[in-house]
């Protein structure tokens, strides 16, 4: 059986290459077409494959600016040529899911999310106080053609796979379709619970400083709490992030695993104020055994129960933020149960059902 793997782009390890990973695993003669590769960015499992990038990779300023690209990337997922596989898998948030196969190739996608950008999050990445003179009238111009060829190239695909049931709903909404729910794999053999770890008294935040993440809403709160807050990452936000903070705030850019485990294990809590499509880090917390206080929207409400594993705030604003906070503090957490509910994630599960959908629906595509 001959697999094609379809991923938006390889610039960095994030939860979809973590996915990747183990399809890596699961099919390791498959060929991996992509629009831009950057293998110092990439694990060794990945850059091991048979990887074919698109015209996207010799455009000037493509391994920094890949995304001004964006209105070539249906054109640029539409060259791969799909034809001899008996499999293609699309790993999607962005395009993939649009690369052109024949009618006898089975053709499934692990949706991450329906293009954020172009639907639910547009007013969010390009607001008119975001955009300059001319991309008020350019963005929305190549976005409206892109949202059409996003929901047309939807049916190119047999089967859907969401990563949460919040990502089921997103995708009936925008393109139709029904979709069966496999979540992401968490590492629970890596993101253990550490004896030789003295627990401190910060709050551990690991995050892209993007706007949608709502960091400011974290340290708006912890300034008025006066709590320890550590905030792990990097990205267009951290300056303006950094301007807003108080010195109970600290800022690390993004760490290796090892040291990632060392803050999971130490802190006192994990604070998560975004709205997410799943949340891999929430669950990595919890595997060392820490509660999570969130934003009760979107797949966190699949891996935190309010008051069992962690605290659900309503409201997206840093008063709802202190309040969860306070009452946090108050609560006394069983690390083992936290534990046990972040094992139910692990990448075993994954990959057993990953596999299994994929030939259980091949098989009944070809009888």
């Amino acid at each position: 059986m001959r697999v094609a793997i379809v991923h938006d782009w390889l610039t960095g390890m994030r939860g979809g290459e973590k996915c990747l990973e183990i399809f890596c695993e699961l099919f390791p003669d498959a060929d991996i077409f992509t629009l831009i590769h950057i293998p110092e960015k990439m694990s060794d499992t990945i850059n091991m494959m048979n990887i074919k990038t698109s015209f996207i990779q010799n455009l000037p300023f493509a391994k920094t600016k890949y995304r001004s690209y964006l209105p070539l990337f249906p054109m640029a997922v539409e060259s791969f040529d799909m034809r001899g596989y008996d499999v293609v898998l699309s790993s999607s948030h962005c395009v993939a899911k649009g690369a052109l196969t024949s009618p006898e190739t089975y053709h499934i996608c692990y949706c991450y999310t329906p293009m954020r950008y172009a639907w639910d999050m547009y007013h969010e990445y390009f607001s008119h106080e975001r955009l300059g003179a001319v991309s008020k009238f350019t963005v929305p111009f190549f976005m409206n053609r892109i949202r059409v060829w996003d929901e047309a190239s939807s049916r190119r695909v047999d089967d859907f796979v969401a990563i949460s049931k919040h990502v089921a709903t997103r995708i009936k909404h925008y393109y139709r379709r029904e979709s069966s729910v496999i979540y992401p794999p968490v590492d629970t053999d890596f993101y253990t619970p550490m004896s030789e770890a003295v627990p401190q008294n910060f709050y551990l935040m690991i995050s892209a400083l993007t706007h949608y993440k709502r960091i400011d809403i974290a340290i708006k709160a912890f300034k008025e709490l006066k709590l320890p807050l550590i905030i792990i990452g990097s990205g267009p936000e951290e300056k303006r992030l950094k301007a807003l903070a108080k010195s109970n705030v600290t800022f690390l850019s993004w760490q290796p695993d090892n040291i990632l485990h060392e803050y999971y294990a130490m802190c006192k809590g994990f604070i998560f104020p975004g709205k997410e499509d799943f949340g891999i880090t929430p669950l990595e917390a919890q595997s060392c055994g820490k509660g999570v206080i969130a934003y009760a929207e979107g797949g966190v409400l699949e891996t935190v129960k309010h008051e069992e594993n962690g605290v659900l705030f309503k409201k997206q604003n840093s008063h709802s933020l202190i309040e969860a906070v306070k009452i946090f503090e108050k609560m006394k957490l069983d690390k083992a149960k936290i534990r046990k509910n972040a094992l139910s994630f692990n990448k075993q599960r994954f990959k057993k059902e990953i596999k299994d959908i994929i030939m259980t629906k091949y098989k009944k595509k070809h009888g």
